[in-house]
C-alpha cells in the first residue's frame, strides 16, 4: 500500500490534538500581569506537551519518508501510536487543573511512556517490512535516544508519588534530549545523493 494516505491521517490527528491543547489554555479574568502569570503552569503544561506532540510529528515523518510501502500491520502500529498521542490533551489538562501533583503526573508520564512504546512498535513494523538492511534501519543506527528515554520516563512515573515535580523534570529532559536536531534520516539521504 502507499503510505501518502497514513502519513495525511497522522498529520491531521496530530494538528487536532495540538488544536484540542490549545484550546485548554484559558484567558485570565483580569487585565493583570498576575492574571497572566497564574496561568503560567497551565502554559507551561501545554508548552511541554507540544514539544512532545512536535517531537512526534517531526520524528515520524522522517521515518515515513524512508518507508517504502506499508501494510495492515503499519497502519495498526500507526493508529496505536496516534491512541495514545490523542490523550495527550486530557493527561496534560488533568496534570495542569490538579497542580502538578502525584497521580495526575504519574498518568501523564504513564502516557508518555506508552507513546514512547507505540512508536517503537510502529519503527519495528517498518524495519520488519523494508528488512534489517533496509533504510530506515540503516539510518536509525544504534538509536540511543530511543533506549535512554523509557528509562528516565519508568524514573520519573516511579518517583510522582513522592516528588511529583522531580518527575515534571524527568519528563523534561527526555523532551530536551529529543529538542536536539537528530539528522540522522538527513545525513542517510545525504550519503545516498552522493552514491552513484
Amino acid at each position: 500500500m502507499n503510505k501518502n494516505r497514513l502519513e495525511a491521517f497522522s498529520d491531521g490527528v496530530l494538528a487536532i490534538i495540538i488544536t484540542i491543547m490549545v484550546l485548554e489554555l484559558h484567558v485570565p479574568e483580569e487585565p493583570t500581569w498576575q492574571a497572566l502569570f497564574e496561568q503560567a503552569p497551565a502554559f507551561f503544561s501545554y508548552l511541554l506537551s507540544f514539544v512532545y506532540v512536535g517531537i512526534y510529528w517531526n520524528n515520524h515523518h522522517h521515518m515515513l519518508h524512508l518507508a517504502g510501502k506499508i501494510n495492515g500491520t503499519i497502519l495498526w502500529a500507526n493508529l496505536h501510536l496516534l491512541f495514545w498521542l490523542s490523550l495527550f490533551p486530557f493527561t496534560t489538562r488533568w496534570m495542569d487543573e490538579m497542580s502538578f501533583v502525584s497521580i495526575p503526573v504519574l498518568v501523564y508520564g504513564l502516557n508518555l511512556l506508552l507513546a514512547a512504546i507505540a512508536y517503537y512498535i510502529l519503527e519495528t513494523c517498518l524495519i520488519r517490512q523494508q528488512g534489517r538492511d533496509g533504510a530506515l534501519a540503516q539510518a536509525l543506527g544504534r538509536d540511543w535516544k530511543a533506549k535512554i528515554s523509557p528509562p528516565i520516563y519508568v524514573f520519573g512515573i516511579a518517583v510522582a508519588l513522592l516528588q511529583p515535580l522531580v518527575s515534571i523534570a524527568a519528563y523534561t529532559v527526555v523532551a530536551a534530549l529529543w529538542l536536539l536536531p537528530d539528522r540522522r534520516v538527513e545525513r542517510f539521504l545525504a550519503r545516498q545523493e552522493r552514491e552513484p
